[in-house]
């Protein structure tokens, strides 16, 4: 299971490349999904994935991977809403 999770996140990296790249424009749709996160949180986020996954886990009290799973399926999510514009 752990190497499946591995294998997503690699497979995602160049799609963060872009999210990190454009953090700002992003961190609004992130702020809409996990609604827990503040303004602070964004901020200290900056558009690195590993602070987004700990800031999932710390404000919804769940395990590393669970957030990796969501980070991986917002991704997708915007990765897809992006492509059909």
């Amino acid at each position: 299971m752990k190497d499946r999770l591995e294998a997503n996140v690699k497979a995602a990296l160049p799609s963060w490349d872009r999210i990190a790249g454009n953090w700002k424009q992003f961190a609004g749709k992130a702020r809409e999904r996990w609604g827990e996160l503040t303004d602070s949180d964004v901020d200290v986020i900056a558009g690195r994935r590993e602070l987004l996954v700990g800031k999932i886990q710390e404000r919804y009290g769940i395990i590393t991977d669970q957030a990796e799973r969501q980070v991986a399926a917002w991704m997708n999510e915007v990765a897809t809403t992006k492509s059909r514009h």
